[in-house]
């Protein structure tokens, strides 16, 4: 699902099999056929048809999702279509009744031959206030412009109320010389006979499969590789060339082949199309909701293009695994609600803890299991978790009643906790299906018995998870679940920790620039409108050493000036710095100019950690073995 990074505090940051089709809609059975003119882009705005065949009803609805799988916020993809019209077989305009923002009524339907509008882009958007559910989420979104096309199609094609099982033919003009990729089938492809465009078509076999199969067209390079029995298809546009597809590459098949690994015979998919956008974040107009967006057999990633190499692996890492183990769950795992998704009033299963939390769970634990990460490394990031979601959001909050109501407050403003929690609690239900099974089962093997009972084809009943689980389980199992999923009482992480044998303790640990171990280190002053160095930088080592102090004005980072505006985007890049980065650094201390110019070095601060306690005996060591080791 979505899978936001967010680098700093200061304010940064799936199924749908559809209703049946109602046989009396339409005089046959045809393809509804969608076009999308990516050669006569204007304005960033792109020509889309639509042909839904003849229709022998009266009157037809014609809607853009209000909101789409995984998002879990409501994104109005009708805001950004302009100029909707009908046309009859004679080419007379009919007339167009909207309805609300993402629907339109066409009340001479039997007349009706085909719907035309203008799709305008949503990274443009993004300028205007701000992320947040006013906006689609990036990777959600859309982007036009004459070097690159981002086509999550749920942005430009849209569905009939009764016609969602339907299959789509989308033909898409485009430059010759833009690349493409596509999940979808390609049926067909023609180059003009003055060679300069190319006609692509697709068939996708139903609206869901519109919605979750992106599309990138444009200057993009594209790398493709086996992992395993898996093709990997890896498309990045890098706007400056910053970043190639064959650097990112060898991160993302090492990657890969760690996690088959780890998932050992559990089903997978033939072909996974991994969409990478990197934003150049000095542009005004440049994406700012940096993460993912998992689909069936892809994801969409948006990172900033001013990473260095080694972050921006990092980065790939945590999220691309996160988006593949969405195989997973809920893929193979997932309610009627998101099996039956309606993406204009959409209901939500209670069970974001499974799809979000055991999946985010999955992605880290999966690091260490396969030696991608070692084990200090996975105690900092599980600690970093708690802290997180502590000191963030409502720890009494139930993770049932969040999820079934994740679009309202105060649900919506918990829901990253999703990543911290959520994970958590796939954690202790680890912990705790190793410890009854003596080291023979895990959350993995659970996972993999319920997808054998479910599967991608049928839905598990939402209300009767919990019972379902801890029949397959044990009654420990089954308590965890009801006492703190459902019930929402806090954990008491110690008492899993003390299973295997780690406790609390205070350790030197690295950290990085911008945070003491996920404490964040600066400050917004909104009343003077600037950012500062808070009390918490006296425990960070680099800066300390390097004379910066607490109150300290940031005037300027590595030659761009730091306000209130942009604190976004150079704090954010502030986070990617790895050792050996020259910089150079202006503060205001009182009126008095502090320059810092040197070379960044590893960084380190005293934190209250999670650590192997030296009294650890065998039993508790074995269990520990069998969680991160096998």
């Amino acid at each position: 699902m979505v899978k936001k990074i967010s680098f700093i505090g200061l304010s940064l940051i799936l199924f749908s099999c559809g209703t049946k089709i109602a046989v009396n809609d339409l005089a046959t059975a045809n393809p509804i056929t969608a076009h999308l003119d990516l050669v006569n882009i204007d304005n960033d705005k792109v020509a889309v048809s639509i042909d839904p065949g003849r229709f022998v009803k009266d009157t037809v609805v014609y809607r853009l999702p209000r909101v789409v799988q995984g998002t879990y916020a409501v994104s109005d993809f009708g805001k950004y279509v302009e100029e909707v019209k009908g046309v009859d077989y004679q080419g007379n305009e009919l007339n167009a009744t909207k309805v609300d923002t993402n629907t339109w009524l066409f009340s001479e339907a039997k007349n009706l031959d085909k719907i035309l509008y203008l799709v305008n882009d949503t990274f443009d958007q993004e300028i205007q206030g701000g992320i947040g559910e006013e906006v689609p989420f990036s990777p959600s979104g859309t982007n036009i412009e004459p070097k690159q096309v981002m086509l999550n199609l749920h942005g430009f094609v849209g569905y009939f109320d009764s016609l969602k099982n339907s299959a789509y033919r989308i033909g898409i003009t485009a430059p010759e010389s833009f690349n493409y990729t596509s999940p979808l089938q390609e049926v067909n492809s023609v180059q003009s006979e003055d060679g300069k465009t190319r006609k692509s078509v697709f068939l996708a076999n139903r609206y869901f499969e519109v919605t979750d199969n992106p599309m990138m067209y444009g200057k993009t390079e594209v790398e493709e590789f086996m992992v395993g029995n898996i093709k990997i298809v890896l498309s990045v546009f890098s706007p400056n060339g910053v970043h190639s597809a064959s650097e990112i590459k060898n991160t993302v098949n090492k990657m890969m082949l760690a996690q088959k690994e780890y998932l050992g015979d559990l089903d997978s998919t033939p072909r996974y199309d991994i969409l990478l956008y990197l934003s150049d974040t000095a542009q005004e107009d440049a994406p700012k909701g940096f993460g993912a967006l998992e689909h069936h057999t892809s994801t969409v990633v948006v990172l900033p293009e001013q990473m260095e190499a080694e972050a921006l692996a990092e980065s790939m890492i945590d999220v691309v695994a996160h988006e593949f183990f969405h195989i997973v769950t809920p893929l193979s795992v997932h309610s009627e609600d998101v099996h039956y998704f309606d993406y204009n009033a959409p209901t939500f299963s209670k069970h974001l803890w499974l799809y979000e939390g055991v999946t985010e769970y999955f992605a880290q634990h999966f690091q260490v299991y396969e030696g991608l990460i070692d084990h200090h490394e996975y105690y900092s990031r599980t600690t970093q978790k708690i802290n997180t979601s502590r000191s963030n959001y409502e720890d009494a909050m139930s993770f049932t009643k969040m999820s079934e109501n994740i679009l309202e407050s105060p649900y919506k403003e918990n829901y990253a906790n999703v990543y911290m929690k959520g994970a958590l609690i796939g954690m202790c239900l680890d912990i705790l299906m190793r410890e009854n099974s003596n080291g023979n089962r895990s959350l993995l093997t659970l996972m993999k018995e319920l997808s054998n009972k479910y599967g991608k084809d049928k839905p598990f009943v939402d209300d009767d998870l919990v019972k379902e689980i801890t029949e397959m389980t044990y009654s420990a199992v089954g308590e965890f679940l009801n006492t703190h999923v459902v019930e929402g009482t806090p954990i008491d992480y110690d008492v899993f920790f003390e299973k295997v044998g780690l406790h609390f303790a205070e350790a030197e640990v690295e950290t990085n620039y911008i945070q003491n171990a996920g404490n964040i280190i600066v400050g917004a002053d909104p009343e003077k409108g600037v950012i500062k160095f808070n009390g918490l930088v006296a425990n960070n080592s680099f800066w300390n050493d390097n004379g910066a102090q607490p109150n300290d004005v940031f005037k300027s980072l590595n030659g761009v000036e730091v306000s209130l505006a942009n604190a976004n985007q150079v704090f954010g890049e502030v986070f990617t710095w790895q050792p050996g980065k020259e910089i150079e650094v202006v503060l205001d201390r009182g009126g008095e100019e502090i320059v810092i110019k040197t070379t960044t070095t590893p960084s380190y601060t005293k934190a209250n950690t999670l650590v192997e306690n030296p009294e650890t005996t065998q039993a508790q060591k074995e269990l520990r073995d069998a969680w991160l080791k096998g």
